[in-house]
């Protein structure tokens, strides 16, 4: 799948003799990477006894094919009483951090209405959502409990400082999760844990910063972003793989041929 450009224009910082920058992930890939990440969010429905205001609940869901979240819940939850009675809600979803700042993370609302499965489509949603929550088998066949749908009307991202747009719901529903979105975390512990001097020296070589400290926050097929502690405070950076990886491996070699590359600039 060829990444759109997104259409808030970013700089790229220039990743030296190997020719411009591959264009990042477009942030329908972005929300698409994070809701599959996770299987928690917090739904915001619309208050029955508070009219007009917003009502938060912690909500976990499952996605369908077109990213579409989906709910096991109860008709006595207060959430479900609001949605009888107003469909319109939003699920909050952000990327889990143990960073001292959170703010640095990823997040996503998503803005629908919230409907009830159709009958033909109830086994089928539920194989998914099961899937993905298997303790749900003690409670989904009861009664009261009852399948739901987020019909996805549009999207707001946050990439963390400085990126962050609406997304269409047409090409959320178009993108698919990154490849290298289940790896990701595990990629991103062990560089900060062991390879902080290689990511200064990126930084230096592809972004010409010379960095105290240094830490990847993000990694994606086409590149990673890093936080980085300068005398001038601290800044956040892209750099960009000379092309495209699309495995763990893959990742390694050619983070370990930036860094050869890197130690041999001058």
């Amino acid at each position: 799948m060829t990444a759109k450009m997104n259409d808030t224009v970013r700089q790229h910082a220039y990743s030296g003799p190997q020719g411009p920058q591959l264009p990042e992930p477009s942030h329908a890939e972005r929300v698409r990477t994070l809701i599959a990440q996770h299987a928690i969010g917090t739904l915001a429905t619309i208050s029955r006894k508070r009219e007009g205001f917003p009502f938060g609940s912690l909500m976990p869901y499952a996605v369908d094919a077109g990213g579409r979240p989906i709910f096991l819940i109860s008709s006595m939850a207060m959430h479900t009483q609001n949605l009888k009675a107003d469909a319109r809600a939003s699920l909050f979803v952000a990327q889990g951090t143990a960073d001292e700042d959170p703010l640095g993370a990823a997040r996503a609302t998503l803005v629908g209405e919230v409907r009830p499965v159709a009958e033909h489509d109830v086994a089928r949603v539920g194989e998914i959502y099961l899937a993905a929550h298997e303790n749900s088998r003690h409670w989904v066949d009861f009664a009261d409990f009852g399948f739901y749908r987020l019909e996805v009307e549009d999207l707001y991202y946050v990439g963390g400082f400085g990126v962050m747009g609406w997304v269409e719901a047409r090409e959320y529903a178009e993108a698919r999760p990154d490849p290298l979105a289940s790896m990701a975390a595990e990629i991103m512990a062990h560089m900060n844990r062991d390879h902080e001097d290689a990511m200064i020296l990126l930084a230096w070589k592809y972004a010409g910063l010379e960095a105290a400290e240094a830490a990847m926050t993000a990694v994606d097929r086409l590149g990673f972003h890093l936080r980085l502690r300068t005398k001038e405070g601290m800044k956040g950076i892209r750099i960009n793989f000379p092309g495209e990886v699309r495995t763990a491996e893959a990742t390694r070699k050619v983070m370990v041929e930036m860094v050869r590359v890197a130690g041999n600039w001058e």
